[in-house]
């Protein structure tokens, strides 16, 4: 069973009903053995029974489930679209099913499509409007994953399960079905014990179970240790003072447990916490950085789905308070397990409740312990943390150290030693390179010897650089953080770009755009064009100044008083509409009223001259064609009515078309 409970499973009980006549005492033989998930057997009876071509939805149902809870999609996937194919009346549970048996074989398109469905039969399910609400989910999860990550299958892994795995002073501790002994019946491998593996330089060597009381002849998983070290919180089935415990179904549920270490280094005097209950699991701990708050997985009352994700006090004593579910927002109709917490209070978690890759996927929320502390409410964002870490198979147990920047997690993904195994990897260094170019923002042409400057978030310098002929320049950044660049050049304005740089390595291209500021100003040139002067605009049909012309005309005002020698010729247009003789009238209005601003503000009249040019010169092809008229914008028109300055002289030189 490849399941992430296969061992460790929250009791789905799945009840038998009569399938075709002929075939019902073959199947009811084995009843007890689906009921007790020992879904290798059934499996064989159901599918000899479905390949002989008798056809149910019971039948489908189960052959279908038996695949599914074993992780083999493919076969499960058959299976339920036989299901479908009948077009019969089901639980809406079997869209879920069969959309994530499509997902664990990748088929995405047809996945979504059954989702679809399945949020139409349960519009308030949590899972299908987590769907709905992202259905571009798998851009989302590729823009999180990372390609420089290589997760590394862990030497110590075994032909049997391995998974879950936790650091304890220079070991790391897991769960393992390597021991031997007595078969569990779901996958005929050992039960589970805690064992315990030295690390050194990324070696793992001297694998051992864990001294003490802990391990038992029934199953141990999920150990997490208290900071002092003091206390061990783990997994084990309903088997405490060496009695063995089952529902009113006669299921075996999961118990949450503590053990205090001794002074021999052993792990001894085990204490069942106080909201165990035979009547539900309870599993997967997880302690925060101050070891005052514990989550854990269950489906004790108040649970929305499956399985969800609890936190509960941690008293000085080891003891605990009583759990609290941690809300919608985290927990759904279907699974979450295998909470972890890391020393920036983020917490992540496996879920096959929200859209994934497949299977389980791990999802994390930031800074949900400190928000958890806070009191605050229990609206905590989720994201998936994307490949590599997730896939199409089951992906669980995540760990991680900021300190070593290693990280552990477990999957049953294809390639492994066991049915699950443990992997791990480094996280990446987080260097950011910014890189880029100085230009001129006209011309588009490199402006080489400008100055490029780096500050950091708070306008504090860090670096300056020269840049050469071609212009570029680089730095090397941190991650998360915010920065500010700007470049420098004498006659022209700065440029710079302010931005915060993502969670892992990438290269940032910018380009700093410079505006020249000083410029030759040469007779025939056009002031307007020269000076980033726009055009003076016009009401239709008036030649008053508007307020936004005269912002524009006192930068002409300006230029005319820093150079005294300078003379211009006011040259005012109008759009086509209207007569030809009232429009050159018009023109030529607006060009005077142009020219007496100026003259009112000071320039002598000897230095302007001013003509309207009517409608002769368009600036495009609103001409004064009815056909052409009609079909042009007031905008585009606008265009055309407008002044230009041409300086007709400067410093003794004159422009020869005046």
């Amino acid at each position: 069973m490849k399941r992430v409970y296969k061992y460790i499973s929250l009791a789905i009980v799945i009840a038998f009903t009569s399938l075709v006549s002929a075939q019902q005492g073959k199947i009811q033989s084995v009843k007890n053995d689906y009921r007790d998930f020992a879904y290798v057997k059934t499996s064989e009876v159901l599918l000899e029974v479905a390949n002989k071509g008798y056809k149910s939805a019971e039948l489908f149902q189960k052959l279908a489930n038996s695949y599914y809870f074993r992780n083999q999609m493919e076969d499960a996937a058959k299976w339920y679209g036989e299901l479908m194919a009948l077009n019969e009346v089901i639980d809406p549970e079997y869209y879920f099913r069969y959309a994530l048996a499509l997902r664990g074989t990748e088929n995405y398109q047809e996945s979504d499509m059954w989702m679809k469905k399945f949020y139409e039969m349960k519009p308030d399910d949590m899972r299908g409007k987590a769907f709905i609400s992202k259905v571009d989910y798998r851009d989302a999860i590729e823009e999180l994953s990372r390609d420089d990550i290589e997760p590394i299958n862990l030497e110590i892994n075994s032909e049997f399960s391995d998974f879950g795995t936790t650091e304890y002073e220079d070991k790391i501790v897991f769960a393992s079905s390597r021991g031997g002994g007595r078969k569990y019946r779901w996958n005929e491998q050992p039960y589970l014990d805690l064992y315990s593996a030295k690390v050194s330089d990324s070696s793992y060597s001297e694998v051992t179970e864990v001294l003490g009381k802990v391990n038992t002849k029934f199953h141990e998983s999920s150990a997490i240790f208290s900071p002092n070290g003091k206390y061990m919180f783990f997994t084990r089935n309903n088997f405490f003072n060496l009695k063995y415990k089952e529902d009113e179904s006669g299921v075996n549920r999961l118990q949450l447990y503590r053990a205090t270490l001794s002074e021999d280094g052993t792990w001894d005097e085990i204490h069942s916490v106080h909201f165990n209950s035979q009547d539900y699991s309870v599993a997967h701990p997880s302690l925060n950085l101050l070891g005052n708050k514990l989550y854990f997985a269950s489906d004790m009352p108040g649970t929305f789905g499956q399985s969800d994700i609890f936190v509960v006090d941690v008293n000085d004593d080891g003891t605990l308070g009583e759990p609290e579910n941690l809300g919608p927002s985290i927990n759904t109709e279907g699974q979450e397990s295998f909470p972890f917490v890391n020393t920036d209070g983020d917490l992540y978690f496996s879920s096959n409740g929200y859209p994934g890759l497949g299977g389980f996927d791990v999802f994390k929320s930031e800074e949900l312990d400190t928000k958890v502390r806070a009191g605050s409410n229990k609206n905590f964002p989720i994201e998936n943390i994307g490949k590599p870490v997730n896939g199409a198979y089951d992906d669980f147990a995540y760990y991680e150290n900021l300190v070593t920047k290693r990280v552990y997690f477990s999957s049953n993904r294809e390639g492994g030693k066991g049915s699950d195994d443990i992997y791990s990897f480094e996280i990446p260094e987080c260097e950011q390179l910014v890189v880029g170019t100085v230009v001129d923002m006209d011309t588009d042409e490199l402006v080489p010897n400008s100055t490029v400057i780096l500050f950091d978030g708070e306008g504090k310098e860090i670096e300056r650089v020269t840049v050469g002929a071609d212009a570029q320049f680089q730095f090397s950044l941190g991650c998360e953080l915010e920065y500010l660049v700007r470049g420098e050049m004498e006659t022209y304005a700065s440029d710079e770009k302010r931005f915060t740089t993502p969670d892992r390595k990438q290269e940032l291209m910018l380009q700093l755009l410079l505006d020249k500021d000083e410029q030759e100003i040469e007779p025939c040139d056009d002031l307007a064009k020269i000076l980033d002067i726009p055009i003076i605009y016009f009401d239709f049909d008036k030649a008053n100044i508007r307020y936004d012309a005269e912002i524009e005309l006192q930068k002409v005002l300006a230029v005319l008083n820093k150079y005294p020698t300078m003379t211009i010729d006011i040259r005012s247009h109008t759009d086509c509409r209207g007569p030809e003789k009232y429009n050159e009238n018009l023109s030529e209005r607006r060009a005077q009223s142009t020219r007496k601003y100026l003259i009112d503000n000071g320039i002598s009249e000897e230095r302007l001259t001013a003509k309207g040019y009517g409608e002769y010169r368009l600036v495009n092809d609103c001409g004064c064609e009815p056909t052409n008229a009609s079909t042009c914008s007031e905008e585009e028109h606008q265009l055309n009515r407008r002044s230009e300055f041409i300086i007709t002289g400067i410093n003794g030189k004159t422009c020869p078309d005046k």
